[in-house]
């Protein structure tokens, strides 16, 4: 394909002005040492590197012309562009050239993973061929891949688009990450609706402000979403009535669900111990729904997975009926195991303030003894949530025990100080197998334990180098080792 049908409308001119709208085009990259011959180099600025010290190289290895953002010596044509990155992902659109028919994302701090998994589950049953990519990595009809990146840079991203379509997948829900939204890594995918989950204190050393971290993610409906599409928007968020404002401001079907929702609108919920009994209004008809998960913010999370099934196709009561059947995402409150006298413990990925409070007040209704919480902090990352994040599990647990969660080139110790910093009847234990064996080891009838922060991951890096380790296997070790 030539540059200049790759560019478009959108940079067809600064191609033409760079004397390489003719110019033959196989392949694009962003890494020099990836570039071969007939590729398009972008050389892009980094917060580790910046893409305009490696065009040389690049040109070397084969590179027919370069992207950037300002003037470079080239001995191939330079495309000038004030958003190299924006150029990247719609140029890998229309190179790879296809994606599933159907395509939502869905934005928030919390709950993305949920809501992308529950989509998926309620389009499958619906009979459709759908699949999911973010957090936990991609699931469809033929795959399951263990993944690290809630949003994809835009060249693997829109290469799986083109091979999920190959596989035959009709309709797939992915999440759209601050950063992914920030560096237009989801720009050229083809959206049919858009969901707005939450927002709380996260990458606060990425953002310089919530406001600022908000405006990343109300990008998904004020540049990516077609006009007049759905937006899907939870209504009971402190940040919900701005995301609101921003959807109807740019022409978008605003569709509102939760306690305050017109869409979809919860009246009553029943919690049980392994399940939730909801009553849904739609349309002016009445929904008994029953949800095999814990936590209200479970609920939230399949009302925005339903609302955004129902803005594809599916009907209302195919949609609400489906949630009966829902599977929760790997390490989102997910049950690992309980103990002879039917303590539970559960594994949870809240690794910031509201998530972590979210958890702990959602098991607190079933259970009669004491909640006890295992979490940390990570490296190199907001440091200011660690107190904060201490004081909630104060708070909200009966029995706090402060570990090492991914400490990165952080010293563990001092992150776990700031964290113990608010937690003056905290346990601090370094080791986090230790400590989740400790954790276990206290558990009694009627207890709930939750080993939160990591999830479904299954490493934990310390220093520059990533040791294998799983919450799940840590807790159904100490389980089988407490009660036999």
């Amino acid at each position: 394909m030539l540059l200049g049908g790759l560019a478009g409308e959108e940079f067809g001119e600064q191609v033409a002005a760079s004397g390489a709208a003719d110019v033959e085009v196989r392949g694009l990259s962003a890494d020099s040492r990836r570039v071969e011959p007939g590729t398009v180099f972008f050389a892009l600025s980094g917060s580790k590197a910046d893409g305009s010290a490696y065009v040389a190289q690049a040109v070397e290895k084969g590179a027919v012309a370069v992207v950037a953002s300002h003037a470079l010596d080239a001995t191939v044509p330079v495309v000038i562009v004030d958003h190299p990155r924006r150029f990247l992902a719609l140029a890998a659109a229309r190179l790879v050239g296809r994606q599933p028919q159907t395509m939502v994302a869905v934005t928030g701090t919390a709950g993305k993973t949920s809501v992308a998994s529950f989509t998926r589950q309620i389009w499958a049953e619906a009979g459709h061929a759908a699949a999911q990519i973010g957090t936990t990595g991609v699931i469809s009809p033929k795959r399951n891949d263990y993944g690290s990146l809630t949003t994809p840079d835009p060249l693997a991203l829109h290469t799986l688009l083109g091979e999920l379509a190959d596989e035959g997948v009709t309709h797939a829900a992915m999440e759209a990450s601050s950063h992914g939204l920030d560096q237009s890594r989801l720009d050229g995918v083809a959206l049919s609706a858009a969901g707005f989950t939450n927002l709380g204190r996260d990458h606060m050393d990425y953002h310089p402000t919530m406001e600022d971290y908000m405006a990343a993610k109300m990008r998904l409906f004020d540049t990516l979403l077609p006009k007049g599409a759905p937006a899907v928007i939870f209504a009971d968020d402190a940040w919900s009535d701005e995301a609101i404002r921003v959807a109807k401001a740019c022409g978008h079907d605003v569709r509102t669900v939760g306690r305050k929702g017109d869409f979809l609108s919860l009246k009553r919920v029943e919690h049980f111990r392994h399940k939730q009994v909801a009553e849904v209004h739609h349309a002016g008809e009445i929904y008994e729904v029953h949800i095999p998960l814990a936590g209200d913010f479970q609920i939230a999370n399949a009302l925005v997975s339903a609302g955004l099934a129902i803005s594809t196709g599916v009907a209302p009561a195919v949609a609400l009926k489906a949630l009966e059947h829902l599977k929760g995402a790997s390490g989102r409150l997910e049950l690992v195991g309980q103990t002879k006298a039917g303590a539970l413990a559960y594994v949870d990925y809240a690794h910031k303030p509201e998530a972590l409070e979210n958890v702990l007040t959602s098991v607190r209704p079933f259970t009669t003894g004491r909640v006890i919480v295992v979490f940390g902090c990570g490296g190199d990352r907001d440091k200011g949530k660690r107190p904060i994040m201490g004081e909630i599990a104060s708070r909200l647990a009966d029995i706090t025990i402060v570990t090492d969660d991914n400490p990165r080139s952080e010293v563990p110790a001092t992150i776990r100080s700031e964290i113990m910093a608010a937690t003056p009847k905290g346990i601090e234990i370094g080791d986090r197998a230790q400590a989740i064996r400790a954790g276990v080891a206290m558990m009694s009838t009627g207890d709930t334990l939750i080993v939160a922060g990591k999830g479904h991951e299954e490493g934990q890096t310390v220093g520059t180098e990533t040791h294998a380790f799983s919450d799940h296997h840590e807790v159904r070790k100490a389980l089988e080792e407490f009660d036999r």
